[in-house]
Protein backbone atom coordinates (compact mmCIF):
# COMPACT_ATOMS: atom_id res chain seq x y z
CA UNK A 1 0.00 0.00 0.00
CA UNK A 2 1.31 3.46 -0.84
CA UNK A 3 2.59 5.40 2.15
CA UNK A 4 0.76 8.51 3.29
CA UNK A 5 3.49 10.91 2.16
CA UNK A 6 3.06 9.60 -1.39
CA UNK A 7 -0.70 9.75 -1.08
CA UNK A 8 -0.55 13.52 -0.88
CA UNK A 9 1.26 13.97 -4.17
CA UNK A 10 -1.82 14.52 -6.31
CA UNK A 11 -4.85 16.70 -6.00
CA UNK A 12 -6.27 16.23 -9.47
CA UNK A 13 -8.36 18.99 -10.99
CA UNK A 14 -11.53 18.15 -12.87
CA UNK A 15 -10.79 17.14 -16.42
CA UNK A 16 -13.76 17.64 -18.75
CA UNK A 17 -15.44 21.02 -18.90
CA UNK A 18 -18.91 21.16 -20.33
CA UNK A 19 -21.09 24.09 -21.29
CA UNK A 20 -24.70 23.12 -20.65
CA UNK A 21 -27.79 25.12 -21.43
CA UNK A 22 -30.56 23.85 -19.19
CA UNK A 23 -34.30 24.23 -19.07
CA UNK A 24 -36.16 27.50 -18.95
CA UNK A 25 -35.43 31.04 -20.14
CA UNK A 26 -34.16 32.25 -23.48
CA UNK A 27 -30.66 30.81 -23.14
CA UNK A 28 -28.85 29.38 -26.17
CA UNK A 29 -29.85 25.81 -26.95
CA UNK A 30 -26.36 24.31 -27.40
CA UNK A 31 -25.31 21.85 -24.73
CA UNK A 32 -22.54 19.40 -24.14
CA UNK A 33 -22.42 17.36 -20.98
CA UNK A 34 -21.07 14.14 -19.61
CA UNK A 35 -24.43 12.40 -19.74
CA UNK A 36 -23.54 10.41 -16.65
CA UNK A 37 -26.07 10.64 -13.89
CA UNK A 38 -28.43 8.45 -11.98
CA UNK A 39 -29.45 7.73 -8.46
CA UNK A 40 -26.90 6.11 -6.21
CA UNK A 41 -28.35 3.83 -3.56
CA UNK A 42 -28.30 5.09 0.01
CA UNK A 43 -26.40 2.00 1.11
CA UNK A 44 -24.97 -0.82 -0.95
CA UNK A 45 -22.49 -3.60 -0.40
CA UNK A 46 -20.94 -5.25 -3.41
CA UNK A 47 -21.41 -8.99 -3.24
CA UNK A 48 -18.10 -10.86 -3.26
CA UNK A 49 -17.37 -12.62 -6.53
CA UNK A 50 -15.66 -15.98 -6.81
CA UNK A 51 -12.25 -15.16 -8.20
CA UNK A 52 -11.22 -18.79 -8.47
CA UNK A 53 -7.93 -18.07 -6.69
CA UNK A 54 -7.47 -18.18 -2.96
CA UNK A 55 -4.14 -16.32 -3.24
CA UNK A 56 -5.47 -13.16 -4.87
CA UNK A 57 -5.70 -10.06 -2.71
CA UNK A 58 -9.23 -8.68 -2.58
CA UNK A 59 -9.32 -5.07 -1.40
CA UNK A 60 -12.01 -3.69 0.89
CA UNK A 61 -13.09 -0.11 0.14
CA UNK A 62 -15.54 2.06 2.03
CA UNK A 63 -17.42 4.68 -0.01
CA UNK A 64 -19.00 7.54 1.92
CA UNK A 65 -21.34 9.76 -0.14
CA UNK A 66 -22.67 12.87 1.56
CA UNK A 67 -26.07 13.04 -0.13
CA UNK A 68 -27.92 11.73 -3.17
CA UNK A 69 -28.01 14.05 -6.17
CA UNK A 70 -26.92 13.77 -9.80
CA UNK A 71 -23.39 15.15 -9.43
CA UNK A 72 -22.32 13.04 -6.46
CA UNK A 73 -24.08 9.98 -7.87
CA UNK A 74 -22.10 10.36 -11.11
CA UNK A 75 -18.82 10.68 -9.20
CA UNK A 76 -19.55 7.49 -7.27
CA UNK A 77 -20.47 5.68 -10.48
CA UNK A 78 -17.25 6.83 -12.13
CA UNK A 79 -15.21 5.64 -9.15
CA UNK A 80 -16.80 2.19 -9.20
CA UNK A 81 -16.34 1.90 -12.96
CA UNK A 82 -12.64 2.77 -12.75
CA UNK A 83 -12.03 0.32 -9.90
CA UNK A 84 -13.76 -2.43 -11.86
CA UNK A 85 -11.69 -1.59 -14.93
CA UNK A 86 -8.40 -1.53 -13.02
CA UNK A 87 -8.88 -4.30 -10.45
CA UNK A 88 -11.71 -6.36 -11.90
CA UNK A 89 -15.02 -6.84 -10.15
CA UNK A 90 -13.55 -9.78 -8.25
CA UNK A 91 -10.51 -7.76 -7.14
CA UNK A 92 -12.27 -5.54 -4.64
CA UNK A 93 -15.38 -5.21 -2.51
CA UNK A 94 -17.06 -1.94 -1.61
CA UNK A 95 -19.45 -0.77 1.07
CA UNK A 96 -21.34 2.29 -0.18
CA UNK A 97 -23.00 4.40 2.52
CA UNK A 98 -24.99 7.61 2.08
CA UNK A 99 -25.13 10.22 4.86
CA UNK A 100 -28.41 11.77 3.62
CA UNK A 101 -27.03 15.32 3.91
CA UNK A 102 -26.10 14.93 7.58
CA UNK A 103 -22.46 15.68 8.56
CA UNK A 104 -22.88 13.73 11.81
CA UNK A 105 -23.78 10.65 9.81
CA UNK A 106 -20.59 11.13 7.78
CA UNK A 107 -18.67 10.70 11.02
CA UNK A 108 -20.61 7.56 11.91
CA UNK A 109 -19.92 6.10 8.47
CA UNK A 110 -16.21 6.96 8.62
CA UNK A 111 -15.83 5.43 12.06
CA UNK A 112 -17.55 2.25 10.88
CA UNK A 113 -15.09 1.96 8.01
CA UNK A 114 -12.19 2.42 10.42
CA UNK A 115 -13.56 -0.29 12.72
CA UNK A 116 -13.77 -2.63 9.71
CA UNK A 117 -10.15 -1.75 8.85
CA UNK A 118 -10.93 -1.14 5.19
CA UNK A 119 -8.00 -0.74 2.83
CA UNK A 120 -9.14 2.66 1.51
CA UNK A 121 -11.93 5.19 2.01
CA UNK A 122 -13.43 7.13 -0.88
CA UNK A 123 -15.17 10.23 0.51
CA UNK A 124 -17.57 11.92 -1.89
CA UNK A 125 -18.04 15.64 -1.01
CA UNK A 126 -16.42 17.92 1.54
CA UNK A 127 -18.27 16.82 4.73
CA UNK A 128 -17.48 13.19 3.91
CA UNK A 129 -13.75 13.77 3.45
CA UNK A 130 -13.59 15.98 6.57
CA UNK A 131 -15.21 13.23 8.64
CA UNK A 132 -12.95 10.55 7.22
CA UNK A 133 -9.83 12.60 7.96
CA UNK A 134 -10.98 13.04 11.55
CA UNK A 135 -11.65 9.32 11.91
CA UNK A 136 -8.26 8.04 10.74
CA UNK A 137 -4.75 9.23 10.02
CA UNK A 138 -3.62 5.85 8.72
CA UNK A 139 -6.10 4.49 6.19
CA UNK A 140 -5.68 6.12 2.77
CA UNK A 141 -8.51 8.57 2.02
CA UNK A 142 -9.38 9.85 -1.44
CA UNK A 143 -11.84 12.70 -1.70
CA UNK A 144 -13.84 13.68 -4.73
CA UNK A 145 -16.40 16.42 -5.45
CA UNK A 146 -14.37 18.67 -3.13
CA UNK A 147 -13.96 22.18 -4.51
CA UNK A 148 -10.93 23.43 -2.59
CA UNK A 149 -9.04 21.23 -0.12
CA UNK A 150 -7.35 24.19 1.51
CA UNK A 151 -10.77 25.63 2.35
CA UNK A 152 -12.10 22.24 3.46
CA UNK A 153 -9.24 21.80 5.92
CA UNK A 154 -8.79 25.47 6.82
CA UNK A 155 -5.26 25.68 5.43
CA UNK A 156 -3.97 29.13 4.57
CA UNK A 157 -1.72 29.48 1.53
CA UNK A 158 -2.61 25.95 0.45
CA UNK A 159 0.13 24.53 -1.78
CA UNK A 160 -1.88 21.73 -3.38
CA UNK A 161 -0.84 18.89 -1.07
CA UNK A 162 -2.07 18.11 2.42
CA UNK A 163 0.91 16.08 3.66
CA UNK A 164 -1.42 13.55 5.30
CA UNK A 165 -3.27 10.37 4.35
CA UNK A 166 -5.77 12.47 2.33
CA UNK A 167 -5.62 13.18 -1.38
CA UNK A 168 -8.16 13.19 -4.19
CA UNK A 169 -9.80 15.14 -6.98
CA UNK A 170 -11.35 18.59 -7.12
CA UNK A 171 -14.57 19.75 -8.75
CA UNK A 172 -13.53 23.40 -8.94
CA UNK A 173 -15.09 24.88 -12.08
CA UNK A 174 -13.73 27.95 -13.91
CA UNK A 175 -15.47 30.55 -11.76
CA UNK A 176 -14.20 33.48 -13.81
CA UNK A 177 -15.74 31.97 -16.94
CA UNK A 178 -19.02 31.34 -15.15
CA UNK A 179 -19.13 35.04 -14.26
CA UNK A 180 -18.29 35.94 -17.86
CA UNK A 181 -21.20 33.79 -19.00
CA UNK A 182 -23.62 35.86 -16.93
CA UNK A 183 -22.16 39.03 -18.42
CA UNK A 184 -22.44 37.65 -21.96
CA UNK A 185 -26.06 36.54 -21.61
CA UNK A 186 -27.40 39.33 -19.38
CA UNK A 187 -25.22 42.40 -19.95
CA UNK A 188 -28.03 44.78 -18.95
CA UNK A 189 -28.76 43.13 -15.60
CA UNK A 190 -27.88 45.20 -12.56
CA UNK A 191 -28.15 42.88 -9.56
CA UNK A 192 -27.00 39.30 -9.03
CA UNK A 193 -28.14 37.23 -6.07
CA UNK A 194 -25.68 34.58 -4.89
CA UNK A 195 -27.66 31.67 -3.38
CA UNK A 196 -25.85 29.05 -1.31
CA UNK A 197 -25.71 27.04 1.93
CA UNK A 198 -23.77 28.78 4.70
CA UNK A 199 -22.80 25.42 6.24
CA UNK A 200 -20.75 24.44 3.18
CA UNK A 201 -17.34 26.12 3.34
CA UNK A 202 -16.59 25.55 -0.31
CA UNK A 203 -19.89 27.13 -1.32
CA UNK A 204 -18.87 30.25 0.58
CA UNK A 205 -15.51 30.17 -1.18
CA UNK A 206 -17.17 29.99 -4.59
CA UNK A 207 -19.69 32.79 -4.05
CA UNK A 208 -16.99 35.05 -2.60
CA UNK A 209 -14.82 34.41 -5.67
CA UNK A 210 -17.61 34.83 -8.20
CA UNK A 211 -18.79 37.99 -6.43
CA UNK A 212 -15.38 39.53 -6.94
CA UNK A 213 -15.47 38.78 -10.66
CA UNK A 214 -19.03 40.07 -11.07
CA UNK A 215 -18.46 43.26 -9.12
CA UNK A 216 -15.45 43.91 -11.34
CA UNK A 217 -17.87 43.79 -14.26
CA UNK A 218 -20.15 46.37 -12.66
CA UNK A 219 -22.84 44.16 -11.11
CA UNK A 220 -24.22 44.72 -7.62
CA UNK A 221 -24.05 41.38 -5.80
CA UNK A 222 -25.80 40.21 -2.64
CA UNK A 223 -25.24 36.89 -0.89
CA UNK A 224 -28.32 34.95 0.21
CA UNK A 225 -27.45 32.05 2.50
CA UNK A 226 -29.71 29.28 3.72
CA UNK A 227 -28.59 27.05 6.58
CA UNK A 228 -30.26 23.79 5.50
CA UNK A 229 -33.15 22.45 3.46
CA UNK A 230 -35.71 23.96 5.83
CA UNK A 231 -35.10 27.56 4.79
CA UNK A 232 -34.23 27.11 1.10
CA UNK A 233 -37.66 28.29 -0.07
CA UNK A 234 -37.79 31.43 2.06
CA UNK A 235 -34.22 32.52 1.24
CA UNK A 236 -34.65 31.74 -2.46
CA UNK A 237 -37.85 33.79 -2.63
CA UNK A 238 -36.10 36.76 -1.02
CA UNK A 239 -33.21 36.46 -3.45
CA UNK A 240 -35.50 36.14 -6.47
CA UNK A 241 -37.53 39.19 -5.46
CA UNK A 242 -34.44 41.38 -5.09
CA UNK A 243 -32.27 40.23 -8.03
CA UNK A 244 -32.16 40.34 -11.82
CA UNK A 245 -30.12 37.11 -12.02
CA UNK A 246 -29.31 34.34 -9.55
CA UNK A 247 -26.09 32.32 -9.27
CA UNK A 248 -25.79 29.02 -7.37
CA UNK A 249 -22.36 27.39 -6.88
CA UNK A 250 -21.68 23.68 -6.60
CA UNK A 251 -23.68 23.26 -3.39
CA UNK A 252 -25.00 19.96 -2.05
CA UNK A 253 -28.01 21.43 -0.26
CA UNK A 254 -29.05 23.40 -3.33
CA UNK A 255 -28.57 20.30 -5.48
CA UNK A 256 -30.91 18.38 -3.20
CA UNK A 257 -33.58 21.08 -3.39
CA UNK A 258 -33.68 22.06 -7.05
CA UNK A 259 -37.46 21.44 -7.36
CA UNK A 260 -38.08 24.08 -4.69
CA UNK A 261 -35.75 26.57 -6.36
CA UNK A 262 -37.22 25.87 -9.78
CA UNK A 263 -40.77 26.34 -8.50
CA UNK A 264 -39.83 29.85 -7.34
CA UNK A 265 -37.59 30.93 -10.21
CA UNK A 266 -38.83 29.17 -13.34
CA UNK A 267 -40.08 31.68 -15.87
CA UNK A 268 -39.39 34.53 -13.45
CA UNK A 269 -35.63 34.93 -13.02
CA UNK A 270 -32.65 33.30 -14.79
CA UNK A 271 -30.52 31.01 -12.63
CA UNK A 272 -26.89 30.25 -13.50
CA UNK A 273 -25.41 27.23 -11.78
CA UNK A 274 -22.04 25.87 -10.76
CA UNK A 275 -22.69 22.37 -12.07
CA UNK A 276 -24.83 20.48 -14.54
CA UNK A 277 -27.06 18.60 -12.09
CA UNK A 278 -28.26 21.78 -10.39
CA UNK A 279 -28.65 23.41 -13.78
CA UNK A 280 -30.83 20.56 -15.05
CA UNK A 281 -33.06 20.95 -12.00
CA UNK A 282 -33.53 24.71 -11.80
CA UNK A 283 -31.13 26.66 -14.03
CA UNK A 284 -30.65 27.94 -17.54
CA UNK A 285 -26.90 27.45 -18.01
CA UNK A 286 -23.65 26.28 -16.50
CA UNK A 287 -20.00 25.88 -17.40
CA UNK A 288 -19.15 22.79 -15.43
CA UNK A 289 -17.00 19.70 -15.12
CA UNK A 290 -17.86 16.03 -15.55
CA UNK A 291 -18.44 14.45 -12.15
CA UNK A 292 -18.29 11.01 -13.68
CA UNK A 293 -14.81 11.83 -14.99
CA UNK A 294 -13.48 13.08 -11.66
CA UNK A 295 -14.95 10.01 -9.96
CA UNK A 296 -13.28 7.81 -12.56
CA UNK A 297 -9.95 9.57 -12.01
CA UNK A 298 -10.34 9.03 -8.25
CA UNK A 299 -10.89 5.34 -8.90
CA UNK A 300 -7.72 5.17 -10.99
CA UNK A 301 -5.82 6.82 -8.14
CA UNK A 302 -7.33 4.36 -5.64
CA UNK A 303 -6.30 1.34 -7.73
CA UNK A 304 -2.76 2.69 -7.96
CA UNK A 305 -2.55 3.30 -4.21
CA UNK A 306 -3.85 -0.17 -3.39
CA UNK A 307 -1.61 -2.07 -5.76
CA UNK A 308 1.73 -0.27 -5.36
Amino acid sequence: MMKKNLLALILTLAMALSLAACGGGDAPADSAGSGNSGEAPSAETQEPADSGSGDKKVYEVGISQFVTHDALDAATQGFIAAMNDKLGEDGWHYDLQNAANDPATCSTIANSFVSKNVDLIMANATPAVQAAATATGDIPILGTSVTEYGVAFNIENFSGTLGTNVSGTSDLAPLDQQAEMIKEWYPDAKTVGLLYCSNEANSQYQVDTVQGFLEGMGYTCTQYAFTDSNDVAAVCQTAADASDVLYIPTDNTAASNTPIIDNICHGTIPVFCGEEGICAGCGIATLSISYYDIGYKTGEMAAQILTE
